[in-house]
């Protein structure tokens, strides 16, 4: 069977491409899939700009982007799929388990060795798939994993788990602070303190559920509306997308004894080198790093809840296959709100 991909032929450029490899029959424990969408994330920017930012080089002509879903076309004869089913991609190699030294950069599609799902067919593991949420479309689907499964491990995951009557800060609304605040909003009560650099995103944020909204723009020491809004107290949780741009304004944000997962960094090192050492000691605050979403569990669970609630996660813009060039363009701009996505077919 032809099959036809994206690769990345030199340093922000991606070609169409008639791929020479025909797709194969899927072994026993496996399912050819036919690829309905894919979604942009921030991690595909720097691996096809061939970015510093990121550890792993490319290889030559590698296919990029690690999240998509699709529609399983055959199953392997012990496969524990059928014809019909609604997957996701599991992008990584975790599984289970709650030890992160379990994830692997190098095992995650779209980098380094490894071809990603920015194609039209793929004959893919049995266990590197998730049932896609009954009443979501493919194009919702496809942007679950990697920004749903990284707010899901942020909230629910680290030390600090969310509960009811807690305060959350969300930043910006690309596509982990939109899941952020869509699932703190459908969980048991729990308040979210929004930011952005605009008073139109914030109005996307405040229909997704946060409470409190603050222009970062307008209100450059934006911890201090942080802590008026939370009566002087700070929030619970941090969903960090900025990384060190903001992380001086984040600290001070969080309360006593609070939490801050870093998701991102979406800032170059400030021009001024920053002290957080006292504000994290004598406020009795935990900063950690969370990288690679999240495992099979975890996407497992997200898929659930989502069926459950009925979360919609908002797609900033929808591009067609022939138009990936467009959308990977579109997401280093990071201008609207929700999820960049590619429609296969």
């Amino acid at each position: 069977m032809a099959n036809q991909a994206w690769q990345i032929t030199s340093a922000g450029t991606i070609t169409l491409k008639d791929l020479t490899t025909p797709v194969g029959k899927p072994g026993p424990k496996q399912v050819l899939i036919r690829i309905h969408a894919v979604a942009f994330n921030y991690r595909d920017v720097l691996i096809a700009d061939h970015s510093p930012n990121y550890p792993i080089q490319a290889k030559p002509d590698l296919i990029p982007c690690s999240d998509g879903a699709g529609i399983v076309e055959e199953a392997g004869s012990e496969s524990v799929w059928t014809k019909g089913d609604r997957v996701m991609f599991l992008p990584n190699s975790w599984l289970s388990g709650a030890d992160p030294r379990n994830f692997k950069l190098n095992e995650v599609l779209g980098g380094g060795d490894l071809d990603g799902t920015l194609r039209r067919w793929v004959v893919w593991d049995d266990d590197r798939l998730i049932k896609a949420p009954a009443g979501l479309s493919m194009e919702e689907a496809a942007t679950i994993f990697t920004a749903g499964v990284t707010a899901w491990a942020g909230l629910f995951h680290g030390p600090m788990k969310l509960e009811p009557g807690m305060t959350v800060l969300t930043q910006g609304t690309g596509g982990v602070s939109c899941y952020g605040i869509q699932k703190i909003a459908a969980a048991a009560g729990a308040t979210v303190v929004a930011t952005s650099s605009s008073d139109e995103k914030l109005q996307v944020a405040k229909k997704l559920g946060a409470k409190h909204l603050i222009n970062y723009i307008k209100t450059p020491d934006w911890s201090a509306e942080v802590l008026k809004a939370t009566n002087g107290v700070g929030v619970d949780l941090v969903l960090d997308v900025v990384g060190a741009g903001s992380i001086e304004q984040t600290i001070k944000a969080t309360r006593f004894g609070g939490f801050i997962t870093i998701l991102g960094l979406l800032t170059d090192e400030p021009t001024k080198k920053v002290d957080v050492v006292q504000d994290l000691l004598y406020g009795c605050k935990t900063m950690r790093g969370h990288l690679g979403a999240g495992n099979k569990e975890m996407g497992e669970e997200l898929s659930v809840f989502m069926e459950k609630h009925q979360l919609h996660p908002p797609i900033a813009e929808l591009f067609e296959f022939e138009e990936a060039e467009k959308a990977l363009k579109a997401s280093k701009k990071l201008a609207k709100p929700g999820k960049i996505v590619v429609r296969v077919g």
